[in-house]
């Protein structure tokens, strides 16, 4: 019965398995490219070689991008498969009617995840092999390794790869699913219909310390350890970056409440109410956004607030970090893109249920625009919380400084990096549903 019920679930509801998808064929890519960059060392170079510090750095490198991919793997595809089965939740309700167990609703959920995890992650891991060889030439071209460095794959990286991708969205997805697995028919009917608000004391209370213990974590390594705050940083920021996410509905729930009495009664108003239904679905999409933000302000701060004339080091170490946090950058970008196009793809019957009570398309769009400005706000007023939160410690011990420098020519491009992504993920979407007819997205949805 679950192979039945998995089949009929990839044909009908592939669309709302493309989210994931895209974020595990990335990270099939990723694990892949540092895989084969790390054979390429360790095959073509010196033991002497290998032995000096940016041939180190270069392998250190490999280690934290795969470990950054697993986290934000688990992470993003748990959070998009939350999202795809609120498109499954109608069907969901009917196999528990006619007698479907909890546990045969969540392990075809899993095997969902698990199918396309292989096919994601294989298209991912062979792509790899151009990308590696390019990043190999980079290196090389920039001085970060030395210039016999050789291109050298291993057949190894792509069963490796695939297998990280598959354990992480098999357990991202049995964590993301376990709600909804487990709901009775009536309810799942009743959220299809006016959805899920609100995040629960349990999940609220996990956000709290998870908050808390970034902040306390960066505290205390800043003056017990301050020489390995730089590699906790990835996990100071992870840690306040989830929970940031599961207090998200909270947080917007609040910001709504705050902005309705400045929003009028035209679309800003509308805008706001409607918002407050989508706080839970929203909430998974801010992990990876903040997570983006608030690691390339640490990144960038790093290297612009230290003293005038102080050493910034060799240009090589510089073009690297930029380089590896530009990737990872990109990488939560895409990820947080795929939760918010996830998002607005789920709502499709609710913009054709606005078309319906009179409002034109262009009033529908100026909707959803709104809402992606608030929460592109929202997500760089976060970003900016846990970037600080991250820093202040270290640059108090080292500097004097509570706050990190960073020019105001670089907050404003990344300001607007973080509305093309948000604004890409909602508005692109809202666009395109609108333009299919009112009755076919009111019904059928997307």
């Amino acid at each position: 019965m679950r192979s039945g019920i998995t089949v009929h679930a990839l044909k009908r509801h592939r669309g709302s398995l493309a989210g994931a998808a895209s974020t595990q064929m990335l990270a099939g890519l990723i694990i892949a490219t540092m895989v084969d960059t790390a054979s390429s060392l360790n095959r073509t170079l010196t033991p002497t070689q290998l032995a000096s510090p940016p041939v180190l750095d270069a392998l250190d490198m490999t280690e934290v991008f795969i470990g950054i991919s697993v986290y934000v793997t688990m992470i993003v595809v748990g959070v998009t498969m939350n999202l795809a089965t609120v498109r499954q939740l109608h069907d969901i309700a009917l196999l528990r009617t006619i007698g479907a167990t909890p546990g045969q609703v969540r392990r075809s959920l899993v095997a969902q995840a698990a199918l396309v995890a292989v096919g994601s992650g294989s298209v991912g891991s062979v792509l790899a092999v151009p990308v590696a060889w390019a990043w190999i030439a980079s290196l090389r071209a920039h001085n970060a390794v030395p210039q016999t460095t050789g291109f050298a794959a291993d057949v190894r990286s792509i069963p490796f790869a695939v297998g990280i991708v598959l354990a992480t969205s098999v357990v991202g997805t049995a964590i993301g699913v376990l709600r909804v697995s487990r709901i009775s028919p009536a309810a799942a009917l009743v959220e299809v219909t006016t959805g899920r608000r609100g995040g629960g004391p349990i999940r609220t209370a996990a956000g709290v310390v998870l908050v808390a213990a970034g902040v306390t974590l960066s505290t205390v390594l800043a003056v017990a350890a301050p020489e390995q705050t730089g590699d906790a940083a990835v996990f100071v920021m992870l840690a306040q970056c989830v929970g940031v996410g599961l207090l998200g509905p909270v947080i917007l729930s609040r910001v709504s409440r705050l902005l309705r009495p400045v929003a009028g009664r035209g679309l800003g108003r509308v805008a706001v109410d409607d918002l407050e239904t989508m706080t839970r679905s929203l909430s998974g999409a801010l992990i990876p956004i903040v997570l983006a933000a608030s690691f390339a302000v640490v990144k960038v701060a790093s290297h612009t607030s230290a003293p005038a004339g102080a050493e910034l080091g060799a240009a090589d170490e510089v073009w690297a970090d930029v380089s590896g946090t530009a990737i990872y950058c990109a990488f939560a970008a895409v990820a947080a893109l795929n939760c918010f196009i996830s998002v607005i793809a789920a709502r499709g019957p609710s913009l054709g249920a606005m078309r319906l009570a009179g409002a034109s398309r262009r009033s529908v769009i100026a909707v959803v625009t709104v809402q992606a400005a608030i929460v592109t706000s929202g997500a760089v007023v976060l970003a900016s919380a846990v970037a600080c939160a991250t820093m202040a410690p270290m640059l108090h011990q080292s500097l004097g400084l509570w706050l990190p420098r960073v020019p105001i020519g670089i907050v404003f491009i990344g300001v607007l990096l973080v509305a093309a992504v948000v604004g890409a993920g909602m508005v692109g979407p809202a666009v395109r549903l609108t333009a299919r007819p009112v009755l076919a997205t009111a019904i059928v949805g997307p």
